[in-house]
Order: structure tokens, then C-alpha cells, then sequence
């Protein structure tokens, strides 16, 4: 039985048709599709949109933010679920490039469908088409293919009946997803054929859970066994395979100390008596002691970032081991590891049924207790008074006051700027959900977007975005759309004049701040080192709809965040802070190479400690 359809029709019919299980939960894989039409998708795919009402369309307003709102909600869908995104050819196409890459880089689903040129060629050039001499076999999506886990560009009708299949072999595997591409050119787009209707079926993807090879899980067991100072770094894996409370379970048991990397806060509640907190480079400073005298560091669902290992300096022990149990064998074998290769959750209830009775000396676990208790001490401090009472309000007064306003399962997003550090220093994460940032791609821009996915996952939760006023400039546009859908999440505005995380960086190497911040040219000397711009940025968001509140300090902070749960529509707290006042970094590294030659003093003196703090990193094969 064959049923005729365009290949638009055929592509969502068959969308709509997908779904995906684990642990015996089914549900649709796709909540909908975002979209921005022209030329090269309206009159196929919009077509064919229009024709399915139930598999629903949103109107975006910024193509490399709508690929940010899909992959936010599949974060929050523990990779569960995931979002189509379409665009027409061109622009709208390259203009998600930004997205898939932060898609795969942090290993979350999206399906990308932009247009394409004509596959006949016969009105070749047409708008906005890239020309190459070389090959008429070549579009501007073919700059894609480094960013995406699976690329296809669909010339025939027929060619579709393969290759969707293979886009949802992707999209749901554990191991390989990431961004998906599937190319499709315009003309193609409306071309009819006669699909068998085995394709439209009703398909149920099965997320599995693969158990560890038993010899190799044996050994690791040997080897934490005989360990004196172990350490865990939970990593995205151990949140996205659901294993956080046998997480908690496991470190109770054997009070080895949990250490978090951006993607794994939240792995474990901040209070829990083996929590060290942050781990890295932006680490809390008992967990960089941690790790410094660990001897067996097991990598729970990690890739072992440069901030995670300080770039390779942290892990100072000269007889330190790895134990990496991780779904994908790619990250499993690094740091010259033991690899366990397997679902977290599984691998971890397996593991702890061959230690037994295993635990670590009373010492050890009386110390991390300890540690725990100090560190949560300091943030008490830093929460309260920040590095002064002097106006503006210091940033981690803001995050304190949030983060103290928040219930358990609320969810705080933030991407980039000098918040992620402070964050990841300071905050109490409560939930597996409750702490939501985007570091693989650590890209500006990607924070609202990513609240209007958040909340359009799990609207039973409360979503707040932290933004700096960089990233808000880069992309504010989904503000309109949350307004459009009735979707109600906070945005806190932290207006510092510049860019801060950059400024800091700036600094670190001699460079003092140079091009950081929003000031006119001074004619006198060239350089950007006027007065600062005069932008009011809570007007602006006023302007896209958004209800507006202006705070000033704690107080008025509070009151604001009380307000903005109420409020009936998407609301933005603007609030000036210090853009020199930040969270000291304790003792761990971030290499970012510095001039060997330089005029600068400044620079001359950072060239020689970055020197010194190359002799810190270490090789692991």
C-alpha cells in the first residue's frame, strides 16, 4: 500500500508518527516545529505544516535562537524529546550554524530542515544561492556537516524513505546525538511520490540502558577498592541517564566525594554531606584541594572539559588513576582511563553491588563532610554581603537573592559572561533540573531563547534566565514569541556596561580590559575609553512586550521576583551591578595562551606566570 504525498507532507506525517521509551515511559519524540519561511520552505514545508495542525508550528523570530529554544528543551527532556527547526534558504539557513554546533557540542537532539536550492538546477542561480566554480554540487548547508552528527540532503523523493529512518537512529542515540541536518531543496520539497505507508507507522525508538562489561567493571571495583582519596566528577551523563538518585545512593553508601562539572550540577543536592560542589577551573576551593590529592577520579557522564580539569592541572596526584563510565566510548577512553562503557544508572547499580560493603576511611568521609559544611558557610557570606555595600549591587548578591527566592524544582538558566563561573562556585543546585547552563558552547545569546524551550518542556516549573546585558543585545527576539504563546518565564537583566567575563579575562593577561566595555570613542586618543553608552535595555525589552521591573538593590530585587511569579506574561527585572566586583577563583588554572613578546608590562609579567602555570599541566595519553 503506497499513500501519495509531497515530501514535505511525507517528512512531517512521518515526524508525527515518532516516539520514544525508556524505563517503560512512552511519549511523542517531537513537540513541534519552529520555523521562519521564505522562498525556500514556504510552499513545502509551511504547506505542509499548515495541513497537520497537530504537529504544531511556532513562529520564531531568530533562526540561531529557535535551534537555542529546541535544544533547551530537550536539556530539560533529559534528550527525551526534541524540536524540528525549518528555515528557507540562504541566511535563514547559515543563520542556524550557531545552534548546531552548540547542539552537538553538548550532545543534545535537534532536527534542523532548511531549504535549499533547486535540485534541477534549471533556474540556477537562484536567490541567495552560493556559486562555486568547482562543483554545482554544493549549497551554503553544506557548511553543516562538521557541526551535525548526521547530514543528508534529499535530492529524489525516494531518497526520503531512507534517510528518515536514519535521522531518528541518531537523534535517539545516547552515544551519537547531537544536531541532525537533513538538507531538503526547494523544488524537492513539493515533488509528490508514493510513499509506502509503512513509513507513516507509528514507531516507538527504545532508549536502552547497556550494562558494562563485566571484566572491565570488576577491575574498576579493584581499583576503587584500593584507592585512598577517590573522587567522583558527575558530569551531563549522570543527569541525562536518570541516575542521579542512585548517584546519591552510591555516594551515601561509600562517601566518596561527588564534584560537579557544569552540565553535572545538579547531579547531587548541594547539601548532601559527600558534595563538594563545582569542580574545575571555577571550582569551589575544597573541591580543587579534592582533586588536587585524589589518587582515583571516576568520571561519571563527563568529556573532561579544559574548565573541568583546570587544563589538565588539577589532578595533581602522581599515581592518579581514571575511571570513566560513560555511554559514549569516544569520552570513556580519555585520560588514559579504565573504560567503562554503559548507561550510568545501570553501570552504577552493578557497580555498587561488587563493592559491598566498601567504604571509604571514616577520616576521609569525616573530611568531606566537613568540607561541605565550610564551603556552604562562605556562600552563606558571600550571598549576604558580596565584596561591598557600595551601589551597584555586586552580581552574587543577585544570584544569592535568586537562588534564595527559588523552590527546589525551579529552573535557573544562564550561558555566559562572568556569571557561569560565580554560578558555578555558588550556587545550591536542589534538583537535577534546577540548575541549567550551557558551557560545551558557552554561547551569548543563547539564555532567553533557551527559557522559552525550558518552560515549553516543563511548564509545572518555574524558569529563570539570568542575562547579561552582551548577551541580551546579541538575541532578545524570543521574548516576542513567549509573548505570542502565552509562555510566562522571568528574565533577570544584569547591566554591567560591558562584558565582564572578557574584561576579567582582560585583565589576566595584561590587557586591561581593552575592547570590553560600552563606551564612546575618545577622540583624543582613539581608543573606546569615552563615557558609557546611554542605552536604556529595559526599554527595549518593554518594546518587545515583555512587563518590566526595575530593581535596585536586595530589597527591591525581592519585591520583584515576588511580582514577576504573579505576572501574567513574561517579565524582565533589569538591575544595574558592579562590572569590577566578582567571586574570586581559588587556585586552579584556565590556560589561554598570552604573548611571548609585548610592549605592555602588564602583559610581560602574565606571559611569566602563565609560564609557570604551564609546568602544573600534565599528559594523560
Amino acid at each position: 500500500m503506497t499513500k501519495r504525498l509531497t515530501v514535505a507532507q511525507a517528512t512531517i506525517m512521518f515526524l508525527k508518527n515518532q516516539y520514544i521509551e525508556r524505563d517503560g515511559v512512552e511519549e511523542p519524540y517531537f513537540g513541534g516545529c519552529f520555523g521562519i519561511f521564505g522562498h525556500g520552505n514556504v510552499a513545502g514545508l509551511g504547506q505542509a505544516l499548515q495541513e497537520n495542525p497537530d504537529f504544531r508550528y511556532y513562529q520564531c523570530r531568530n533562526e540561531q535562537s529557535m535551534v537555542h529554544t529546541a535544544v533547551a528543551y530537550a536539556k530539560v527532556k533529559n534528550r527525551l524529546g526534541a524540536f524540528v527547526c525549518t528555515t528557507s534558504i540562504g541566511p535563514g539557513a547559515t543563520n542556524m550554524i550557531t545552534g548546531a554546533a552548540l547542539a552537538t557540542i553538548n550532545r543534545l537532539p535537534v532536527l534542523l530542515l532548511p531549504g535549499d536550492i533547486f535540485a534541477t538546477r534549471e533556474p540556477n542561480p537562484v536567490l541567495q544561492q552560493l556559486e562555486s566554480a568547482a562543483s554545482q554540487d554544493i549549497s551554503v548547508n553544506d557548511c553543516f556537516k562538521p557541526v551535525s552528527k548526521y547530514w543528508d540532503r534529499i535530492n529524489r523523493p525516494e531518497q526520503l524513505i531512507y534517510s528518515l529512518p536514519e535521522v531518528m537512529r541518531v537523534l535517539t542515540s545516547q552515544a551519537e546525538m547531537g544536531c541532525v541536518t537533513l538538507s531538503m531543496p526547494q523544488d524537492v520539497q513539493t515533488h509528490a511520490y508514493d510513499f509506502p505507508e509503512s513509513l507513516f507507522q507509528k514507531r516507538v525508538w527504545h532508549v536502552g540502558r547497556p550494562r558494562p562489561d563485566l571484566v572491565t567493571l570488576q577491575k574498576a571495583a579493584e581499583w576503587i577498592k584500593s584507592a585512598k582519596k577517590p573522587v567522583i566528577v558527575a558530569g551531563g551523563g549522570a543527569i541525562y541517564s536518570g541516575a542521579t538518585e542512585t548517584l546519591h545512593q552510591f555516594a551515601s553508601k561509600t562517601g566518596i566525594p561527588v564534584g560537579e562539572t557544569f552540565a553535572g550540577k545538579g547531579a547531587v543536592r548541594y547539601d548532601a554531606p559527600y558534595s563538594i560542589g563545582g569542580l574545575g577551573a571555577t571550582g569551589t576551593k575544597y573541591a580543587i584541594d579534592v582533586a588536587n590529592q585524589a589518587d582515583l577520579v571516576i568520571g561519571i557522564g563527563t568529556r573532561y572539559s579544559d574548565f573541568t580539569t583546570a587544563s589538565k592541572s588539577i589532578f595533581k596526584n602522581a599515581d592518579v588513576r581514571f575511571v570513566n563510565i560513560n555511554i559514549s566510548e569516544f569520552d570513556a577512553f580519555k585520560h588514559a582511563a579504565l573504560p567503562v562503557i554503559g548507561d550510568a544508572k545501570a553501570v552504577l547499580e552493578e557497580l555498587a553491588g561488587l563493592l559491598g560493603d566498601f567504604e571509604v576511611a571514616a577520616e576521609y568521609r569525616e573530611h568531606i563532610a566537613g568540607i561541605n559544611k565550610a564551603w556552604d558557610d562562605e556562600v552563606t557570606q558571600i550571598y549576604a554581603e558580596g565584596n561591598s555595600t557600595v551601589p551597584p549591587i555586586d552580581q552574587a548578591v543577585v544570584i544569592g537573592t535568586l537562588n534564595s527566592f527559588m523552590d527546589d524544582r525551579d529552573v535557573m538558566i544562564n550561558a555566559s559572561g562572568s556569571a557561569p563561573g560565580d554560578l558555578h562556585k555558588l550556587w545550591r543546585a536542589t534538583d537535577p533540573k534546577n540548575f541549567h547552563l550551557e558551557y560545551g558552547y558557552s554561547c551569548m545569546g543563547y539564555e532567553i531563547a533557551a527559557g522559552l524551550g525550558a518552560k515549553m518542556a516543563d511548564p509545572t516549573r518555574e524558569v529563570y534566565v539570568l542575562c547579561g546585558d552582551g548577551g541580551y543585545l546579541m538575541n532578545n527576539h524570543e521574548i516576542v514569541t513567549a509573548i505570542q504563546e502565552g509562555v510566562r518565564f522571568t528574565i533577570l537583566l544584569l547591566n554591567n556596561n560591558g562584558y565582564a567575563s572578557i574584561g576579567g579575562l582582560s585583565e589576566s593577561i595584561g590587557s586591561e580590559r581593552f575592547g570590553t566595555m560600552y563606551k564612546y570613542r575618545d577622540d583624543a586618543t582613539g581608543q573606546l575609553s569615552g563615557g558609557f553608552l546611554p542605552v536604556d535595555l529595559a526599554k527595549n525589552a518593554e518594546s518587545l512586550g515583555a512587563n518590566v521591573i526595575r530593581a535596585t538593590d536586595r530589597a527591591s530585587l525581592e519585591n520583584a521576583l515576588a511580582e514577576a511569579k504573579n505576572a501574567d506574561r513574561t517579565t524582565v527585572i533589569y538591575i544595574e551591578t558592579s562590572l569590577y566586583r566578582t567571586v574570586k577563583g581559588y587556585h586552579a588554572w584556565w590556560e589561554v595562551p598570552i604573548a611571548e613578546v609585548s610592549t605592555s608590562g602588564t602583559v610581560q609579567k602574565a606571559y611569566e606566570t602563565y609560564r609557570e602555570n604551564k609546568k602544573t599541566q600534565r599528559i594523560f595519553l
